[in-house]
């Protein structure tokens, strides 16, 4: 089950409440064992969700998660969002990192619910009126102890898109898209977007983020540009209230269990903390790592890197997946014939290298491909091979493997043969190097005449 929390002290909330029984059908039912400004009273049912309403703002609702007719499997406050930022649909975590300003307890986190923070970016991508921004903030105010995962989802900046009939139904709509993340994974329903399966409300692959502002545009794009989620953000002003992350680890390590993470994205400089976060067993990684990485199986990725090196050493990864992290092989490169083929035609022989191998090293912050490689077997190594040797095509005559080398040979205008028969460097050296014969000084010069047999050796 799906809790919606609204707020009779927030405007925007009531607002986003009157289009979400507006757009569905809802069963309405008598709670009498709760106070009505506790959220008894009047409970509306539809489908995963039970929608209750409160007197007290958000904020102060700790233990929120106990006055629904279960435990839900995730919350969702339905809220308003203030500031100069215009017209804006949001989403954000709960919690504070150092002192508890606005609710909650100080250096504590809600559980976070990041698959369905990236849910709701989409949502809002699409229903976002015209003129909205659509983003997400970083951790900041409470609750802390909701009682399950939630996360505010948000109607801002001022009173004239709290009371934007547009923008609430864009909020509500992408509340009724959150069905996909029910526990048990009930059905859609009308006006719900279509799922394959159950999903996680933690999100299959997730990192921590810390550095930035309140806005955070980088883990934004962490959630629209690759296979990745956000968990709790702490930005700059919370870690500096927060103070030494060493006499802090504890809401550190708080930050990753509530959000279900194994990693950690750090904006800026911040050595002492990266040290804490190693320290307590997490990976500090870098926004490149998490675009190559992608949906590949971290237990292949961290047997590559051990054989490879690290992606922040260069190396990258191939289109070749594999399910298993044992069982690929490791060779080496043929780099002469690779610096031959991006020669002729650096796109094909990148595209060749990706589509063969599951992994490999580069240089020149991955622009260059030398070193080695891990395929998937021997086979795919082969095909890279023979499709290097068909680049070369295009510049040689003939291009032939012989066992564990490719040789590749042409016949080609030779500018020193053409000097000694007394060429002048002008159009007669066009002509010659396209096959024309030209005349010096009353004599024939014949393209033979200053071809020179060329043959190169690629060893494997």
């Amino acid at each position: 089950m799906i809790g919606i929390v609204v707020s009779r002290a927030d405007e925007a909330s009531t607002h986003v409440a009157e289009h979400l029984l507006g757009l569905v059908d809802w069963t309405e039912s008598m709670d009498d064992s709760r106070p009505d400004a506790a959220g008894g009273g009047v409970v509306y049912r539809h489908g995963a969700f039970e929608l209750r309403e409160f007197d007290a703002l958000h904020l102060e609702l700790d233990g929120v998660a106990g006055a629904f007719s279960e435990r839900p499997s995730l919350v969702a406050f339905a809220s308003r969002h203030s500031g100069e930022t215009g017209p804006l649909l949001t989403a954000h975590f709960t919690g504070n990192f150092g002192p508890a300003e606005y609710g909650g307890e100080p250096n504590a986190v809600a559980a976070a619910a990041p698959g369905a923070q990236a849910a709701l970016v989409e949502s809002f991508d699409e229903y976002a009126p015209e003129g909205y921004e659509v983003g997400m903030e970083c951790t900041h105010h409470g609750p802390t102890a909701v009682g399950c995962p939630s996360l505010f989802v948000e109607l801002g900046s001022g009173e004239d898109e709290w009371r934007d009939p547009a923008g609430a139904e864009a909020v509500a709509r992408a509340i009724l898209d959150l069905s996909a993340f029910d526990g048990d994974g009930s059905a859609e329903s009308s006006g719900e977007r279509a799922t394959d399966g159950e999903r996680s409300v933690m999100g299959e692959r997730t990192v921590v983020g810390f550095g930035g502002g309140h806005y955070v545009p980088r883990f934004e794009r962490v959630v629209r540009e690759t296979a990745w989620t956000v968990g709790h953000v702490a930005a700059d002003w919370g870690l500096d209230a927060m103070g030494d992350p060493g006499d802090h680890r504890d809401v550190i390590e708080a930050a990753f269990a509530a959000s279900g993470a194994e990693h950690a994205l750090v904006e800026g400089s911040r050595p002492a903390l990266e040290a804490v976060v190693a320290d307590l067993g997490y990976r500090v990684v870098s926004e490149t790592w998490l675009r190559e990485v992608g949906d590949r199986d971290l237990d292949v990725v961290a047997a590559v890197e051990g054989e490879l090196g690290a992606v922040a050493d260069g190396v990258r990864f191939g289109d070749r997946r594999l399910d298993d992290a044992e069982g690929w092989v490791t060779r080496s490169l043929p780099d002469d014939l690779l610096a031959a083929a991006r020669a002729v035609d650096a796109d094909r022989t990148r595209s060749l290298v990706d589509r063969e191998t599951v992994a490999f090293q580069t240089r020149n912050s991955g622009s260059q491909v030398r070193g080695r490689a891990a395929f998937p077997d021997d086979d795919a190594y082969d095909a890279l091979v023979d499709g290097l040797a068909g680049v070369l095509d295009a510049d040689y005559d003939d291009v032939r493997r012989e066992d564990d080398r490719v040789v590749a040979s042409k016949d080609a205008f030779d500018p020193r043969r053409a000097h000694q028969e007394g060429v002048p460097e002008g159009p007669k050296f066009g002509r010659l190097a396209s096959g024309d014969a030209v005349e010096v000084d009353g004599e024939r010069i014949d393209p033979d005449d200053v071809t020179t047999h060329q043959e190169d050796v690629f060893e494997l």
